[in-house]
């Protein structure tokens, strides 16, 4: 098997195009047409874990966050990112980073982070904006359902939890073919009156090329008619954050212990307590102040992130309970789904979890 093949599954898992513009995803040190010999996951790609990758014979590496994030104007092993990319180019080790991808998936981080406190009725905080988009393509009826099934099946008409959604009319489309012309119905020179289906479907904006490919093999006409538009609407299962409800509500401080105890974290810094019960929680793995608001207008009581400042806690505004869990602490479910994910999807080959705790932050 070839690193390439674990790539496309990883891509299933986590599609590069659900990425912040911002981030460094996909495969960031290889060659995909190496033979893989195994893949080890871990949270940070560090020296640590490349040489755990060495010790286990896996020349795949599989990380949550990036190790090159910002672009590298020398490569001298003067510091911690340079050193891991050394040593993995040096031992031909790939490098494959997820992050955001995995961030904005509906069943990825934050899900994860939701699922290990037992929150239910989940949905995005942040739903994703201008990732929308819609084909309008016309064809004769004869060829209208073998393209809509094309459109279909690279993933076309996808809305919300409902798939194969697309709204079809009817109508007289005309035009007439040149001496270069090579028309299906009528002939060169000839003004064409034709019965023709109106398609209209939308699509996530990463998929557009897989999209236009599959109009193109399976429409019938010469030149195929279509248009493709922004849409504005938000995306309801992409974005960050996310907020369930407990299945039964909880005090303040039995809530929060509960939270300690189920990422395991070492400390939680969080908001004054509000004497109110805990019923609706909104979280979002990482640094997370930018979406308090967020979390405020979903009528949450309490919200879950890391890497709050000193004035950020004020933004509580007494409407919910801020709680700094830790960064690592937020997230540190992720790598064991990927290993889950990829054992299902690929049998009888080395999908190991490192055993490296790469979280930098210690307490007392």
């Amino acid at each position: 098997m070839k690193i390439k093949e674990i790539l496309s599954v990883l891509e299933e898992m986590a599609p590069l195009g659900y990425a912040e513009d911002f981030d460094n995803v996909g495969l960031l040190v290889g060659d995909t047409n190496t033979e893989a010999t195994g893949v080890l996951v871990c949270h940070d790609a560090l020296e640590n874990v490349i040489d755990e990758a060495i010790a286990k014979d896996c020349n795949l590496v599989v990380c949550f966050h990036p190790i090159l994030f910002a672009g590298l104007k020398k490569i001298t092993g003067k510091n911690y990112v340079e050193r891991a990319v050394v040593k993995a180019i040096k031992n031909d080790i790939a490098i494959y980073a997820v992050h955001t991808a995995l961030d904005n998936h509906q069943n990825g981080v934050n899900k994860i982070f939701c699922d290990a406190l037992g929150l239910k009725n989940t949905k995005i905080l942040i739903p994703k904006t201008n990732f929308i988009r819609k084909l309008i393509t016309y064809t004769i009826a004869e060829n209208a359902e073998k393209v809509r099934n094309a459109l279909f099946d690279a993933g076309a008409g996808m809305i919300g939890n409902y798939e194969n959604c697309s709204f079809n009319s009817k109508g007289i489309g005309t035009y007439m073919g040149n001496e270069h012309s090579n028309p299906e119905i009528g002939a060169r020179f000839e003004f064409v009156e034709s019965h023709e289906v109106k398609i209209e479907i939308t699509f996530e904006k990463h998929l557009e090329s897989k999209i236009l490919k599959a109009l193109f093999a399976n429409h019938v006409y010469e030149e195929v008619a279509y248009e493709i538009y922004d849409i504005l609407n938000t995306h309801q299962n992409i974005g960050l954050g996310m907020v369930g409800e407990l299945v039964k509500p909880m005090n303040e401080k039995d809530f929060l212990l509960l939270v300690k105890d189920k990422m395991q974290a070492d400390g939680i810094r969080h908001s004054a307590f509000l004497g109110k019960e805990i019923k609706k929680v909104a979280v979002l793995g990482g640094s997370g102040s930018y979406a308090i608001k967020n979390a405020i207008m979903s009528g949450a009581d309490a919200f879950l992130t890391a890497d709050l400042k000193y004035h950020q806690f004020y933004e509580a505004e007494n409407q919910l309970i801020l709680a700094d869990i830790g960064h690592f602490e937020s997230e540190r479910y992720t790598k064991n789904y990927i290993v889950e994910y990829l054992r299902k999807k690929i049998l009888n080959f080395a999908i190991i979890l490192s055993e490296e705790n790469t979280n930098p932050v210690k307490y007392l």
